[in-house]
Parts: structure tokens; C-alpha cells; sequence
């Protein structure tokens, strides 16, 4: 290659998607997504995504790593995200568009940051829903069982986790249930994700105020077993009870007040969560020693071990809808993010048709569908939620940095809602989530570098031959001349 050739390479993968091309799409457009949604409807979406695998699962793995000092990593987890909900809120405001921090990024790093932290959205809202799926599908089961009713092993889980297991079925069903109604409508996801909401608030609030009356005191010693390593083991673990308030910016385009309402949902949702979560791992560690929560439904078998068994039914009925409206805003996220990648020209424009009658991306919808209902049906929940993780944390880091990019390269652009503490909380927010992405195994990030080179094959191959903001660029000298 030339030197013009490498500058030209150069040009194209820092060129910065301009901040009122974004903006243009944003507005009310031929053809674009339906405006829909409220604050309230955006705090339900959060709440819908952020409560549900993480504290009805992931609890029992992350206090087998830290102990009573599972409180703690929550608040760790809890900290991290808040400076990252904080930056979301200015960017989601300013920029209110579908791709979230994929948006963000290629209108502050540029093309080729743009489209790494998108391929990286695509691993976490994918591999995010599979995860939920197999969750609910865990506690489908013990309400099955509960009801006599025992699904072989050959239809209701992943292979190797049992003799004879082939199909996690439950899990497959599910994800293709909630993509049909996602491919219906963003109105009637939003309805149907207030009432699973609702359901599951009720259930958290049942073993808060039931469960604290069978706190053993003694159960919290020792607070840390395995000192602050665990706890921070513990965080990297359960900070996948945390994802879901970052699936709000998804909805951007389909909001009725973005610059009032975006800022809002983010941070309420995550604000009532956090509360909700320090206190459901203050109140299972309590009622039960660490070493013998149960990893796949902690919350109900915790009930079912101190003779509650009607609890831990209800509980556990709170769980299935519970992962219900998670698996429905992770993967009308994943859609939405598809759509936004296609829009700028950066995978097949298949991936940005909007459907005539129901105005949803439904391409992405059915494909998303299909490559999340089949990896929750063959894969394991605990290194699905490990992969999970790193590309959250990552796309947090990115989103913590391009706050404060931005703020310095377009000082005068407004901003419905400013990020407090600029640079010293995207600082902290950076920091802390990279901090806790050292604390993954080494194998999920064996994996996650295999899936990002796959990403950086599938843009050199094809997306930066077809880059719309590139060709716009380059076609605007050509008509001025």
C-alpha cells in the first residue's frame, strides 16, 4: 500500500460519524422506528432488564467466590455502573439514536471504535439473552417439578450438563416466544414488559420482607472468607445483574422526549435496582451459609431449605416472568443495534428494513431469534455470563472515554443532561470497570479477542467498503469541485 493509500486508510477508519447526521436520524423521519415511550415506560424497560439472571442466578455464583462479603461486590459492581449510567445519560440525551454506545463511539473515536464496540454490543445483548434463557428455563423446571412434572434431561439441558442431555428446550422456546413479540411491536413490548415488571418487583419484595426474618447472624461470619480478591471475584461475577440500564439508550429513537425522559429511565432504574440487590445479598447470605447456596436458583432454594416451600414456589414464579422481560430488552437491544450498524452501511442494509405494518427492524429480530434460541439451547449459563461480562465492561470503558472526548472536541454542542465531575467520573468509571474485567478468567478473554477478530475480518471485508458516512465524506470535495 502507498503512502496516499495508508492516509486515506487512516482517514477512513478515525473519520467520526458527524454529531447532526445523528441527530437527523433521530428526528421524526419517513420510514423510522415509532415513538412510544415515557420516562416511566424507559424505568420499566431498565428495571425489566437489569432485575432478573443477575440476582435471580448469578447470586449464588458470585457468594460462592465472595461470601457475606457479597454485599460489597455489589456495591463495587453498583459504583462502577453508576459512573458509566452517568455518561449513558449525556450521551443518550445529546445523541438520542439507536446503537447506543456504539453511536457514541463513532461520533467521538471514529469509524473503526465505532464499529468494534458495535460488534461488541452484538457479543453482549446475544450472549447476555442466551444467558437469561437458560436461567428461566432453570427455573421453569423447579416449577414443573413442583407441579409433578420432570422434563428428561435430553430436552431440558445443554449438553454435558447432565447424562443424556442434548437440548435445553425451555430456553429455545422462550427466546423464540419473546422475539414474536418483538417482531409485533415496541407498544406492545413496552405493555408487556410493565406487567412482568410489576410481578417481579413483588417478588424481590418477598424475599426481602419474608427472608429477613430468617436471617441467622452467624451466617455472616466470616464477612470476607477470601479477603478482597473474592469480593472483587464476586463483583467481575454479578455485575451481569447490572446490565440492562445501558438496553435503555437501545430505545432512543423510540421515545417521545429522548432529552428528558433518556437521562431518567438510566439512572431511576438503576438507582432502584441497586437498592433492591444490596439488600436481596444481605438477606440470602443471611438465611443461608454461603457454601450451601444453590448456583442455579439461590433465591428459592433458600426458602425450600429453611421449610418454606410455598415461598420458594412464589419466588421462583417471580423468577420465570422476571427473566422473562430481562430476555425481551436484551434482544430488542441486539435488534436495535443491528440496525443502527446497517444504517451506516457498516453490515447488509437487510438489517436496517423497517417492517411496513408493525415499524420494527424485524430482520434482526428473526435473526436474532434464531442465533440466541439456539445457543441458549447448547450452551452453559456460567460461561455465557463470564463472555457477557467482558463486553459489557468494555463497551462501558469506551462509552466512560468518549464522554469526556467529546466534551473537549465539541465543547459548544448542547446537552440536555451533563455527566457531574467531568473527567474525574468518566475517570472512575473507566477505571473501575476495567478493574473488574482483570478479575475474569483468562479463558473469557481468550474468547473475547477470538470474537473481536472475527469482528475486525467482518469490517475489513465488508464494512469499510461500504461505509455511508465514508462515502458522504468523500463525495462532498467531488461536488464542490
Amino acid at each position: 500500500m502507498t503512502g496516499g493509500g495508508r492516509a486515506a486508510l487512516r482517514a477512513q477508519l478515525t473519520r467520526r460519524k458527524p454529531l447532526a447526521t445523528l441527530r437527523e436520524e433521530a428526528g421524526p423521519h419517513h420510514g423510522g422506528l415509532r415513538r412510544a415511550l415515557g420516562a416511566l415506560d424507559l424505568t420499566a424497560l431498565g428495571i425489566g432488564a437489569i432485575i432478573g439472571a443477575g440476582i435471580f442466578v448469578m447470586t449464588g455464583v458470585g457468594a460462592r467466590e465472595a461470601g457475606p462479603g457479597l454485599i460489597v461486590s455489589f456495591i463495587l459492581a453498583g459504583v462502577a455502573c453508576a459512573m458509566a449510567a452517568l455518561c449513558y445519560a449525556e450521551f443518550a440525551a445529546m445523541i438520542p439514536v439507536a446503537g447506543s454506545a456504539y453511536s457514541y463511539s463513532y461520533a467521538t473515536m471514529g469509524e473503526l471504535v465505532g464499529w468494534i464496540i458495535g460488534w461488541d454490543l452484538v457479543l453482549e445483548y446475544a450472549v447476555g439473552a442466551a444467558a437469561v434463557a437458560v436461567g428461566w428455563s432453570g427455573y421453569f423446571r423447579v416449577i414443573l417439578e413442583g407441579m409433578g412434572i420432570h422434563l428428561p434431561p435430553a430436552i431440558a439441558l445443554a449438553p454435558g450438563a447432565a447424562p443424556g442431555a442434548l437440548v435445553n428446550l425451555p430456553a429455545l422456546l422462550i427466546v423464540l416466544l419473546i422475539s414474536a413479540v418483538l417482531y409485533v411491536g415496541i407498544r406492545e413490548s413496552a405493555r408487556l414488559n410493565s406487567i412482568i415488571v410489576g410481578i417481579k418487583l413483588c417478588a424481590v419484595a418477598i424475599v426481602i420482607l419474608v427472608g429477613m426474618f430468617f436471617i441467622r447472624p452467624h451466617n455472616w461470619r466470616p464477612f470476607a472468607p477470601f479477603g478482597w480478591s473474592g469480593i472483587s471475584k464476586g463483583a467481575a461475577y454479578i455485575f451481569f445483574a447490572y446490565i440492562g440500564f445501558d438496553a435503555v439508550s437501545t430505545a432512543a429513537e423510540e421515545v417521545i422526549e429522548p432529552g428528558r425522559d433518556l437521562p431518567r429511565g438510566i439512572l431511576w432504574s438503576l438507582l432502584v435496582c441497586t437498592i433492591l440487590y444490596i439488600a436481596v445479598a444481605a438477606v440470602l447470605t443471611g438465611m443461608v451459609p454461603f457454601g450451601e447456596i444453590d448456583k442455579n436458583a439461590p433465591l428459592a432454594s433458600a426458602f425450600v431449605v429453611r421449610g418454606l416451600n410455598f415461598i420458594g414456589g412464589v419466588v421462583s414464579m417471580g423468577a420465570v416472568m422476571g427473566l422473562t422481560s430481562v430476555l425481551l430488552v436484551l434482544l430488542l437491544g441486539q435488534s436495535r443495534i443491528f440496525y443502527a450498524i446497517s444504517r451506516d452501511g457498516l453490515l447488509p442494509r437487510a438489517f436496517s428494513r423497517v417492517h411496513p405494518r408493525f415499524l420494527t427492524p424485524y430482520i434482526p429480530t428473526v435473526i436474532t431469534g434464531a442465533a440466541v434460541g439456539i445457543a441458549a439451547a447448547l450452551l452453559p449459563i456460567q460461561e455465557i455470563a463470564e463472555l457477557t461480562n467482558i463486553g459489557t465492561l468494555f463497551a462501558f470503558v469506551l462509552v466512560c472515554l468518549s464522554v469526556w472526548i467529546l466534551r473537549y472536541i465539541a465543547p459548544d454542542q448542547q446537552r440536555p443532561f451533563r455527566t457531574p465531575f467531568v473527567p474525574l467520573a468518566p475517570i472512575a468509571g473507566a477505571l473501575s470497570c476495567l478493574y473488574l474485567m482483570g478479575s475474569l478468567p483468562w479463558v473469557t478473554w481468550i474468547r473475547f479477542f477470538v470474537w473481536m477478530a472475527i469482528g475486525l475480518v467482518i469490517y475489513f471485508s465488508y464494512g469499510r467498503y461500504h461505509s455511508r458516512v465514508d462515502a458522504a465524506a468523500s463525495s462532498a470535495p467531488a461536488a464542490a469541485e
